[in-house]
């Protein structure tokens, strides 16, 4: 379907695909340049778009793995402003984190940065900007990372799908400079108007009845939380965050997919010949295909039964009757009952706090990494995180530099994963061996809630 300007004009959100070019790692360190450019975001109809890429484009260049390698980047900044690169999900060396300000100093203009790491686990993962990401990712600073498992699995293709959004303005082509809006701040966060996967609207996908695919969908959006479903596709969970599920889930209405969250998929292509099979988002008002599979004749093999797990990726099991116990609690925001918080060493009301740009905050405090560590913590230690989401808003948060389990009402312990959505009111435990050394960041991964107060961090020792 094409989308012309005038249907653009009408809607208030759509959107969908073109596939980023591949850059695979070396043992040699290979020059990755952040950089302003123009490109076809919208409809021909439209100009050309100004964004910030890597490469100059986006999303940026894939980075392909094999799990174990070795990746080596030099991030060159020739952005107007400073700049880090995160390697969101990568159990990861701490200077090598890149978080401005915490693990490293920002990459000022002109400058670079040499980022040379491991990664121990096979999956999928991305990397984006982690200064001001609240502006930096919305301009488009981010990518896939994917590692391979050592031996191929059993589909017959794989599709990387990074999923965004964008706030455009539709007079001028442009991505709207409205970064630290009070509202984006303070409600649900910067949600775009112009959807996309690959970077392009209305992505399809060619493909045979009774393929088998593995999807891997990456949220690389600001604020927006998916609800997606499967159309003429049978499909499985088999992956969270890059960690494989112990038993492939099968795909049985809609799932959520918020910021920063990736899910595995492995599906078989049911729908007829000539029709297509969908990846469909699912609204309060409508329901459009995100991504089409178009099927255009019959695969060589017969259907297949359900997929055989992921190999796991190794590690430590948290002991639950030893774990140390700490308590986050988020506050804040609009339609919240809180009325002030500490904040630069000293309680402030909820005005002082607004005319700071800080509207949430986490135990009382307006969140940072200036301030001191939420916990410190001994390195091999289990710890017992439960998050109480006291606000009106749901939120996404993400740990740096390890997994966690979300422990089940049973007290049982649920997959691995890296960012967990708390809705509105409610409370969710995690579990995770504190066995990576160094600062790692625990935020909020709607980035309008990060830059606002809720971001913390905790010292492994």
């Amino acid at each position: 379907m094409k989308l012309s300007k005038r249907d653009f004009l009408r809607m208030s959100a759509a959107g969908l695909a073109c596939m980023p070019n591949s850059l695979f790692a070396q043992t040699d360190m290979r020059a990755v340049t952040a950089r302003v450019a123009d490109i076809q975001l919208l409809p021909d109809d439209y100009g050309k778009t100004q964004i910030w890429g890597f490469d100059g484009i986006a999303p940026g260049p894939e980075i392909r793995v094999t799990q174990g390698a070795r990746v080596q980047r030099r991030i060159i900044n020739e952005l107007p402003d400073p700049t880090s690169t995160h390697w969101h999900g990568i159990r990861i060396d701490n200077a090598m984190d890149g978080v401005a300000g915490l693990t490293q100093d920002a990459i000022r203009p002109g400058d670079s940065f040499d980022y040379d790491f491991v990664v121990p686990d096979a999956g999928t993962y991305w990397y984006h900007a982690h200064n001001r990401s609240f502006e930096q990712v919305a301009r488009g600073l981010q990518g896939a990372l994917i590692v391979e498992e050592p031996e191929p699995i059993d589909i017959d293709r794989e599709e990387v799908l990074i999923l965004d959004d964008w706030r455009i303005d539709p007079e001028t082509a442009q991505i709207a400079d409205t970064f630290g809006a009070m509202h984006d701040l303070s409600h649900a966060g910067r949600l775009g108007n112009y959807i996309t996967t690959n970077g392009v609207y209305n992505l399809a996908k060619s493909v045979k009845r009774h393929e088998r695919l593995r999807l891997r969908l990456i949220n690389a959006s600001n604020a927006r939380i998916f609800q997606l479903a499967l159309e003429g596709l049978e499909g499985w969970i088999v992956a969270m965050d890059g960690m494989p599920l112990a038993v492939p889930q099968p795909v049985e209405g809609s799932f959520l997919l918020s910021s920063a969250q990736r899910v595995d998929l492995i599906v078989d292509v049911t729908a007829e010949v000539g029709s297509a099979g969908h990846i469909v988002q699912l609204s309060r008002d409508e329901s459009f295909s995100q991504v089409a599979f178009e099927v255009t004749g019959d695969g060589t093999r017969a259907r297949r039964g359900t997929p055989q797990p992921l190999p796991p990726n190794a590690h430590a099991i948290p002991d639950l009757g030893s774990a140390r116990d700490i308590a986050l609690l988020m506050e804040g925001g609009a339609m919240g009952g809180m009325r002030g918080a500490m904040m630069g060493g000293r309680m402030s009301s909820m005005r002082d706090m607004m005319e700071t740009g800080n509207f949430w905050a986490f135990n009382g405090a307006v969140g940072g990494m200036d301030g001191p560590a939420l916990a410190e913590l001994s390195r091999g230690e289990t710890v017992r995180l439960k998050i109480t989401n006291d606000t009106s808003f749901p939120h996404a948060m993400h740990l740096h530099g390890m997994h966690f389990h979300e422990i089940a009402a049973d007290g049982s312990l649920g997959a691995l994963r890296d960012t967990t959505l708390l809705d509105r009111g409610e409370v969710r435990a995690l579990a995770f061996v504190a066995d990576n050394p160094g600062k790692w960041l625990l935020h909020c991964h709607m980035l309008s809630h990060a830059a606002s107060g809720m971001m913390t961090w905790v010292n492994v020792a």
